[in-house]
């Protein structure tokens, strides 16, 4: 719900014609004629700030639709049906191949997002009295945050991949070979270094649509993380960094956390956790909880930066049988690509519920995470009917729902609804799990009590640990619990998926602590989660270990880049 949305494509318009077109080759080389001369571009900062908002424009199109489909291949959600599209449910059940054409979008759309937070960089910092212009070097640290948001999405998904700082207004090198991702992620850590001391902490009128310092801390941590686990090498193997290296990145994460201590602003929404979400859904901007979100806002429903969160993900709607005069008083249909894996809802901590199954004691997040209805169209009411699922095949990701919206649509799919990639709690759980491996486990609990706190589940001690752990939720084989970085490590694995489930992190935990075949299997068909023969979960099934980690390098890069000569990532 972006406010300056009137200029979120100005640098489109001042590039006169997209440049961005069909591979990363492209965007990396070709010769741009059709830019206005930079001087022109960057003549004021009022215009350099609009080339910055140019460098958010391309995250409203990889996360308001097909962004969708990539983390969702983990052990809490699933695509609906069986069949191959070519494209989102192929990769939601693993069933994909270099010529997947979500992929290939979003591999444009990451290397279109780079390409013009490197053609801002270089004109901002090329502009008259930048190094002693504070206002030109915030400019500069969120282009570089954007940057590294785009860069670490590429590392994520593909691995060692082509890679450039420069705009393709200053190299013209026709083709770039791959570049290996930890000279990426160093990349990515110095834009953030930077983007952390030049922009501003959040205040309670910030907006979390424009990137601050917490959110650059934060992203940081996630990096840091992530680069601390395992990955899928070119050679096939799976590896991570050496302990000395793995502590250095754990100790890091603690450094900014104690940022976020000291400047003492960031904090869990004061509403709880269900008004939390269902305030994304209504549209509030706040950003106490809320680090960074993805704005997205069309005027008429068909054009700008559509979103389709609370409809494509969420529970389903029915399209309302109304008159074109009516749409203002209705709402809207939900397609519901999506479903929850069932399973998930008897593990979080409920003690007591009534006679409808609202939780009176115990952990709220359940009911959030887990949707168990659905809307139908009610014609001779000539209203929604809300109509419970009793199968769990049938249940759905409930953060975003269509009811929570403001009443009326523009188009029966396309909401307003941002996306918030970045939230306080997951900090939090970042902080606790590098306590944690960095031999300071009592810290961890500490931290990780305090987001079970927010919820209204129970504290995780010594005492209950068997019981909240390995009876209430599932002894898991693939993690030791012998000793009491063990147990926190068991506890972590669930509670971040009770606390961050469908925000995109899941499938990437999985991967970095090595564990995403064991878990995804613990929900295949006729696993020992799973003794249901009518829940299908494809995922679970066709995972393979060694290649699934990774994304195939879509088809049309391998064909014009000959530096890749030829080959993939392992096992495509």
């Amino acid at each position: 719900m972006k406010s300056n949305n009137t200029y979120i494509y100005i640098l489109s318009l001042l590039l006169a014609g997209e440049l961005f077109t069909t591979s990363c080759s492209d965007l990396l080389t070709e010769d741009p004629n059709s830019y206005y001369e930079k001087k022109e571009i960057f003549a004021s900062e009022e215009k350099a700030a609009m080339a910055v908002t140019g460098v958010y424009d391309k995250l409203p199109t990889l996360y308001g639709y097909m962004d969708m489909a990539f983390p969702c291949s983990d052990d809490t959600y699933y695509m609906s049906g069986q069949t191959t599209d070519k494209g989102r449910r192929d990769i939601a059940h693993y069933k994909l191949n270099s010529s997947n054409t979500w992929v290939n979008s979003v591999w444009q759309g990451n290397y279109t997002g780079i390409e013009r937070a490197n053609y801002t960089i270089e004109g901002i910092e090329g502009m008259e009295n930048y190094e002693g212009d504070e206002d030109l070097q915030t400019l500069v640290a969120e282009a570089k945050y954007l940057r590294a948001l785009y860069a670490f999405n590429l590392v994520r998904y593909w691995g060692d991949v082509p890679f450039k700082t420069t705009s393709t207004n200053v190299n013209k090198d026709i083709y770039q070979p791959r570049v290996s991702r930890e000279l990426i992620y160093n990349q990515i850590i110095d834009d953030l270094n930077f983007a952390k001391n030049h922009l501003p902490w959040a205040t309670a009128a910030t907006s979390p649509e424009k990137a601050t310092q917490g959110a650059a801390r934060g992203l940081l941590m996630r990096v840091l993380l992530q680069r601390a686990g395992y990955s899928l090498q070119m050679d096939g193997s799976i590896t991570r960094p050496d302990d000395v290296k793995r502590k250095e990145y754990f100790e890091a994460v603690i450094e900014e956390w104690k940022a976020f201590q000291i400047s003492k602003y960031h904090d869990f929404y004061p509403g709880g956790y269900t008004e939390l979400f269902k305030g994304f859904s209504a549209g509030t901007i706040d950003s106490k909880e809320s680090l960074f979100e993805i704005a997205f806002y069309s005027a008429d429903g068909k054009s700008g930066a559509k979103g389709y969160w609370g409809t494509y993900i969420g529970p389903s709607v029915a399209q309302p049988s109304i008159k074109v005069t009516e749409v203002s008083h209705f709402m809207g249909r939900a397609s519901a690509m999506f479903r929850a894996v069932p399973e998930w809802r008897d593990f979080f901590d409920v003690q007591e519920e009534d006679e409808d199954g609202t939780i009176i004691k115990g952990d709220e997040r359940r009911d959030v995470m887990i949707c168990n209805y659905k809307f139908t169209w009610d014609k001779e009411a000539y209203s929604h009917k809300k109509v419970i699922n009793k199968s769990g095949k049938d249940w759905y990701p409930g953060k975003w729902r269509r009811e929570g919206m403001p009443i009326g649509y523009k188009d029966p799919n396309v909401t307003d609804v941002n996306f918030c990639y970045l939230r306080y709690a997951d900090v939090v759980l970042m902080a606790a799990e590098a306590y944690n491996e960095t031999e300071n486990t009592a810290e961890a609990w500490k931290l990780l009590n305090s987001v079970r706190r927010r919820a209204g589940a129970r504290e995780i001690t010594t005492e209950n640990y068997q019981e909240l752990m390995k009876e209430k939720v599932y002894k898991l084989r693939f993690i030791s619990d012998s000793d009491d970085a063990g147990k926190f490590r068991t506890a972590l694995f669930w509670e971040r998926g009770f606390e961050l489930a469908f925000e995109g992190q899941r499938k990437y935990d999985l991967i970095r602590w090595g564990i995403i075949k064991d878990a995804l299997s613990l929900f295949g068909n006729r696993s020992e989660v799973n003794t249901s023969t009518t829940t299908a979960y494809p995922a679970g099934e066709n995972f393979q270990k060694g290649k699934h980690e990774l994304f195939p390098i879509p088809l049309d890069e391998l064909q014009l880049n000959p530096l890749l000569e030829n080959k993939n990532n392992p096992n495509y």
